[in-house]
């Protein structure tokens, strides 16, 4: 669906190098610091950003080459959906219905029902999680294949947070082989929707995993200066400087359990493998 390799765009003070790819049926996930790359990564996705090496390719086409039927297959969220805050979703409609074929009108507007969003309202009007909620809805409206979601539940309460979750799983079941990249800050989110986590840092792509790879297999050790001493350090990633001594970052957790028995081993978490990740030092 989605390739990337070794693709490349330099600024004055910042430099995205990125290598990855979406398969037909999967959920990927961005995660990193503001600022690590993840818009301009989205945007190179989408044709508005060139690079200066490597190569884009979504539906085996590079972004440039995308016809205006290739772009009707994208459903795009971000921040702001671009309608004139003076409109309603009842202007918006027709726009939908004329700009994509196959928007589903009746659907939309029961969903705007079921969310909550009113028809009448002004966008202006709306607060940050209804226009977030409109924005995925808008995404996922027209039968497009692939999905770039950039921070879909940002402002959003819990209840409305999984009503979006669940648009997503909806839209996911309903036609097998489409594809969505997501970023979020909630990496409760992405715990309970991805397929597999991309982490940016610095513009660098600095892990790759499926998600219960991460959730299984990676862990956190925590030991005393003198456990720090006699912990076979042959599986660690990162470790990090703690008031106790050290916190650990592993993805063979099983073996410290089974080999140190009496070392304090937690599971791992997405928030907690990236602090480490990114704030840890290398062993």
């Amino acid at each position: 669906m989605l390739s990337i390799e070794n693709f490349r765009k330099r600024y004055d003070d910042f430099e995205l190098d990125c290598t990855m790819s979406v398969e037909p049926g999967q959920i990927t996930g961005i995660v990193g610091a503001n600022g690590a790359g993840k818009s301009t990564l989205f945007k190179a996705i989408l044709g508005l950003v060139k690079g200066d090496s490597g190569r884009i390719t979504l539906f085996g086409k590079e972004p440039q080459q995308l016809t205006r039927e290739d772009k009707e297959k994208i459903g795009v969220a971000f921040t702001n959906a671009g309608f004139n805050e003076y409109l309603r979703i009842k202007d918006i409609v027709p726009v939908l219905s004329n700009v994509y074929p196959s928007f589903e009108k009746e659907k939309f507007l029961g969903s705007c029902k079921k969310l909550n969003l009113s028809l009448d309202k002004k966008l202006k009007e709306f607060s940050t999680g209804m226009k977030a909620k409109l924005n995925v809805l808008i995404a996922v409206s027209h039968q497009a294949p692939f999905l770039i979601l950039d921070e879909p539940t940002a402002g959003l309460d819990v209840t409305a947070r999984e009503q979006v979750l669940d648009l997503l799983r909806e839209y996911m079941t309903e036609v097998d082989g489409r594809s969505i990249v997501i970023s979020s800050h909630i990496s409760s989110d992405l715990e309970g929707l991805c397929d597999d986590i991309y982490m940016i840092h610095e513009g660098k792509i600095i892990l790759h995993e499926t998600m219960d790879t991460i959730l299984n297999d990676y862990g956190v050790i925590k030991v005393t200066e003198e456990q720090w001493k006699k912990l076979d350090k042959s599986y660690l990633l990162k470790k990090k400087k703690e008031s106790y001594g050290y916190a650990c970052l592993t993805k063979e957790k099983r073996y410290y359990m089974e080999n140190h028995p009496g070392v304090a081993v937690e599971n791992g978490s997405l928030d907690e493998v990236i602090v480490m990740m990114i704030q840890g030092e290398t062993v």
